[in-house]
């Protein structure tokens, strides 16, 4: 399997073992102003969107306990209430995957390559 092998060496030493970055220099970049940004940016998305999916999730199940009569209501033909939120929950399921995607992709990633960089940096410098 592809993720099997070694990391290839960061060094421009041949077969150089790659240099390890040190518990206090991970911890140094934990307690740094650029990770904390990014557990904020991370947060300030992942919080909001879970507490709103799960009052959401929770609504349904309600609704489907307490509301019989409002869930069985007919919308077209043989499709009532129940099935149109229960469809939703799949809908907004899959659209918070991608939201998060982009988010990550946009938000998340360029600031963890930054700090990812900087700690290489540091430990390429150190050795």
């Amino acid at each position: 399997m592809a993720t099997d092998a070694p990391p290839p060496p960061r060094s421009s030493t041949e077969g150089a073992a790659p240099a390890r970055p040190t518990t206090e220099e991970f911890v140094e970049v934990q307690q740094s102003a650029e990770f904390g940004e990014l557990r904020r940016t991370y947060r300030s998305f992942a919080f909001p969107l879970t507490v709103a999916f799960i009052a959401w999730y929770l609504l349904y199940v309600l609704l489907s306990n307490y509301a019989g009569g409002f869930m069985g209501t007919k919308v077209v033909g043989n499709i009532n209430v129940a099935l149109v939120l229960g469809l939703g929950q799949f809908l907004t399921t899959f659209l918070i995957a991608w939201l998060y995607s982009r988010h990550a992709a946009n938000r998340l990633d360029p600031q963890a390559e930054a700090i990812k960089q900087e700690m290489e940096s540091r430990t390429e410098a150190g050795a």
